[in-house]
Parts: C-alpha cells; structure tokens; sequence
C-alpha cells in the first residue's frame, strides 16, 4: 500500500478497507472475509494498522493479517500457546511464541474452529497481565 500524508489520520478500519480495495482479486475477498469472521467471532475487537498490515486485538494482539502473492496470512501473536485441535495452523510452526495460517485461492474456512480459535486468542490476552 503506498503511503501518503492522509494515512495518518484516516482511521485503522479505513486503512484495513482501502488495503482490501487495493486487492482486487482472490486475496481482498479472502481479507474480507476472514476480517468479518474475526469481528463475528469477537465483536469487541479493535481493528489497528501497524507494520504497514491490519492488526486485530483485544487486551492485546489477536493476530495481523499480511497478503502475499499466493497466500493470505494470519499471524496469530501468541499462537504457540493455544489449542488447535482443527489443525488450522500450518505456517512459521518452528517458533516458540508465533503461529500462522496461510489461506490460499479457493480454499474453505473452516469457520467454527477459526472463531473458536479467535475467542481463544481472546481468552489468553485477557489471562496475562
């Protein structure tokens, strides 16, 4: 996204939805998407723009959302440290702290485990000082 001297004050929500704009194939629709599930799942969630991507949080980082050419990224902060019976983490697995799901063209979300999977992000900010 190019930045410009109105990106400092346009708000993060419309800095998230000028990036899914600027998407114009699979990739905004997936952002789209998978944004709407995150404030379905949490309806409390605060929408932030840093390092240049969308940030989702709620007392504290819930995961950032980066879009590459062949994937859609959700880098959830504290990702090693929940439950993923679903298996819906498949990316940056080797770390200790970080967890990632790269969502490709024409994949199905599997909408229950990623909510549950918000709400337990949610749940393990909230039991951290």
């Amino acid at each position: 996204m190019k930045k410009s001297g109105s990106q400092k004050t346009e708000s993060p929500s419309g800095l998230i939805d000028a990036r899914i704009r600027e998407l114009d194939d699979w990739r905004g629709e997936m952002l789209g998407r998978l944004r709407a599930l995150i404030k379905e799942a949490d309806p409390d969630v605060v929408e932030e723009w840093k390092w240049d991507v969308p940030v989702w949080s709620h007392d504290g980082l819930i995961c950032t959302g980066e879009t590459y050419k062949k994937a859609v990224k959700l880098t959830f902060a504290k990702g090693a440290a929940l439950k993923d019976p679903k298996r819906l983490f498949n990316s940056s697995l080797e770390g200790n702290t970080r967890r990632a799901i790269d969502f490709h063209e024409g994949e199905a979300i599997d909408v229950k485990a990623f909510k549950a999977l918000i709400l337990e992000a949610v749940a393990l900010n909230r039991s951290r000082p």
